[in-house]
């Protein structure tokens, strides 16, 4: 892409956007100025593009026949084999479509980035494949990864195998109903709001949000640099410990990952629950929108965990009911500079910047209107925000998170792990295609009051299954201090044995 300068016109319309006065005599001036930087800009782009390494071979990817995809779970299919041997060796993996993997359509649920090709493999995909795992597909997510349902995505709704109808939970919709459609025996999800642990609750299955900065994001299409989490979904425990050991650890590229400690993880789940102090997190239960079986199931599980003889108490942090709002003032601003202003890559951060990704995203502003109702109204508000505002409530938001992980901190001082609800309430039923915005939104992000304030705070989190509300699964939530993932997998390994 060869560079120019902007003729005078240009310059002067992007002074008035700028609240710059540009007059003729002055364009002159900066044009001449910046005229020996013309060479240094094309100099970079005739230097080489240092795209993501591919180190196993692949032969494209095909769209699965419906037969193959009653739940709507696949996105695309694949048939990606790593190295001979390792930990995961003869695994079937599905990788959410917001992650690259080179030579395989990714569209992050989107019917904008229809088309797009990743040129290089995401960290965590060259991770799998050196363990010897066999990626099988892409799983379906919600429109950039960008609601807690399943109604959003541009493949088409996806469905439980569980609960027909109803949603497996998202963005990582599709990873989930693979899973349990037994299609997949592990899988890789997002999280910026909960979309590991929804679907796990959801689903009845285990989804882990680890430490942020442990599992490297490079690669993966993100919502906001500052709360992205990228983890391990499986219908075990030991499954989710055995993916995680394999993709975590610095990357050296990633500039999320700052003092990362890595543990083998397997190891910790035979260590039982002697010993633990749990601290039951009571604003986590009898929320506004709290289903009464949700909480009782958590509530006969904490009586399980009692009669195992492990000390749990009841806590109080009652800023934790101020964290949807410090998450909503990061995510709705964040995203809109994320897709509008870094074209989906990200801005002012070290780490590995997709070019096809920003070329795919070009004419974003001239086909917005395809988005849902969840991103169209997320970044109106967004841009509203940033314009009206100046970055405020961002900015002050982003302050606050100090003080929410914190309070958290002050706990997991006293305390092991903090327990709570995953979800207020169980899956419900996936919207008509002409539901109306609000129910669209509704189904969207009422689910997020206790996953995304850990999120905002990079804690680990793991979403376990521990009973159900009218015949449908109830996740319960262990959350640990940062980067002890071990033992909250330790901790879940021995709530799913009792």
């Amino acid at each position: 892409m060869t560079f120019i300068l902007p003729n005078r016109e240009r310059l002067q319309r992007l002074g008035a956007t700028l609240g710059i006065d540009v007059d003729d005599a002055y364009a002159a001036q900066v044009l001449a100025a910046l005229q020996p930087l013309v060479a240094e800009y094309r100099r970079v782009d005739l230097l080489p593009t240092e795209a993501l390494p591919v180190k196993y071979p692949r032969a494209g990817a095909w769209r699965p026949e419906p037969a193959e995809n009653r739940w709507g779970g696949w996105a695309v299919r694949t048939d990606i084999r790593g190295a001979a041997s390792g930990k995961l060796a003869g695994r079937r993996l599905a990788i959410k479509d917001n992650v690259m993997v080179a030579g395989v359509p990714m569209a992050n649920g989107s019917s904008l980035l229809e088309g797009h090709v990743p040129e290089g493999d995401a960290t965590i995909v060259t991770r799998i494949l050196d363990a010897g795992g066999h990626i099988v597909g892409k799983s379906a997510c919600e429109y950039f990864s960008f609601s807690g349902g399943s109604a959003t995505s541009h493949t088409g709704r996806v469905e439980s195998p569980r609960n027909p109808g109803h949603t497996p939970g998202g963005s990582s919709s599709g990873s989930a109903a693979l899973l349990l459609a037994g299609d997949v025996d592990l899988a890789i999800g997002t999280d910026q709001a909960g979309s590991i642990r929804i679907p796990a609750s959801f689903s009845g299955i285990v989804g882990h949000k680890p430490t942020y900065g442990l599992v490297p994001y490079t690669g993966v299409m993100g919502l906001d640099y500052t709360f992205d989490h990228v983890g391990p979904m499986a219908r075990s425990v030991a499954d989710v410990a055995l993916l995680l050991e394999v993709i975590a650890g610095d990357d050296g590229i990633d500039g999320r990952q700052r003092n990362v400690r890595v543990e083998p993880y397997t190891e910790a789940l035979g260590r039982g629950l002697d010993g633990l102090r749990i601290g039951v997190l009571t604003q986590g239960f009898g929320l506004p929108e709290s289903h009464p079986g949700t909480d009782a199931a958590v509530r006969g599980a904490i009586g399980q965990l009692r009669a195992a003889g492990v000390t749990v108490d009841e806590v109080s942090i009652p800023w934790h009911l101020n964290g949807f709002a410090i998450w909503s003032a990061l995510a709705n601003e964040g995203t809109y500079h994320t897709l509008y202003g870094a074209r989906g890559t990200g801005h002012l951060h070290q780490g590995a910047y997709p070019l096809s990704l920003v070329g795919a995203l070009g004419d974003l502003e001239a086909r917005a209107n395809e988005m849902p109702d969840t991103l169209k109204i997320g970044m109106l508000l967004g841009r509203y925000l940033h314009e009206q505002y100046q970055g405020h409530f961002y900015a002050k938001a982003q302050n606050q998170r100090r003080r929410l992980r914190a309070e958290y901190d002050a706990e997991l001082a006293q305390y092991d792990l903090l327990l709570l609800p995953t979800t207020p309430f169980p899956t419900s039923r996936v919207p008509p295609a002409d539901a109306s915005a609000e129910e669209i939104i509704q189904h969207s992000w009422t689910m997020l009051s206790n996953t995304c304030p850990f999120d905002v705070t990079g804690h680990p989190a793991i979403s376990v299954p521990c009973g159900e509300a009218d015949g449908k699964p109830v996740g319960l939530m262990f959350v640990g201090r940062h980067f002890e993932d071990a033992s909250v997998l330790r901790a879940a390994a021995g709530f799913e044995r009792l």
